[in-house]
């Protein structure tokens, strides 16, 4: 009976590996370094991670049912390109969800339910000024998604986080160099605020401004 303890444990180390590579990728999609388009190999890219194609191979079909890269037949997968009507559309689906859903928030959400988001919107900024891009989305991302969790509807903050995935800002550089990314870093704070005070129609008009200017950094990029 000795023999089966191992398993889970190597089945769990396999996972992590894969989700480690997973994390990677998106991080290298959202720098800019995968570029839209072009198609990228799994033994290619796991020589430059150290590690065998498998886990590679793995991670890139997570990221195949996220929208972000689409298989090519014995080649590898192509990173999907995002259209500006695609962008679009996610942002107005985003802001069909995200806005109300706020506003129900601030109604609703004890002040320290809120208060304990404030660490966060301030990695958000402190990622932005230290031009930490990926520490800037990955705080963004645990920002937005624990705020709309206080509604208490699972399989929204499921969808909100597929949509944020599929419309992920790759090439930040450029607008981290434009200075762009504080000033928008900046507006989860006054968001914050705003539902701390209980102003459900100012949260409301906040987060629609927010995602509207999230919106025009990916006009600026695309320009």
């Amino acid at each position: 009976m000795g023999g089966h303890l191992k398993q889970p444990h190597l089945i769990t180390a396999q996972e992590r590996l894969r989700d480690q590579v997973a994390h990677a990728l998106r991080a290298a999609l959202i720098s800019g370094e995968l570029q839209p388009g072009l198609v990228y190999s799994a033994p290619a890219l796991a020589a430059d991670f150290g590690i065998s194609a498998t886990p590679v191979r793995e991670a890139m079909l997570d990221l195949a049912r996220e929208g972000l890269v689409e298989p090519v037949r014995n080649k590898g997968f192509r990173v999907t390109e995002v259209s500006e009507h695609d962008l679009d559309q996610y942002t107005e689906l985003r802001a069909l969800i995200e806005v109300p859903t706020v506003g129900a928030v601030t109604r609703s959400a004890a002040p320290e339910q809120l208060e304990a988001l404030r660490p966060v919107a301030e990695e958000i900024v402190a990622s932005a000024r230290d031009h930490d891009l990926i520490g800037y989305l990955d705080a963004d991302r645990r920002f937005h998604l624990s705020l709309l969790a206080l509604h208490g509807n699972d399989r929204l903050v499921e969808t909100v986080g597929e949509l944020r995935k599929r419309a992920r800002l790759y090439g930040l550089t450029a607008l981290d160099e434009r200075g762009m990314l504080v000033a928008s870093a900046r507006e989860h704070l006054e968001l914050l605020d705003l539902m701390l005070a209980g102003d459900a129609p100012a949260a409301e008009e906040c987060m629609a401004r927010h995602l509207g200017h999230v919106r025009s950094l990916w006009a600026a990029e695309d320009r």
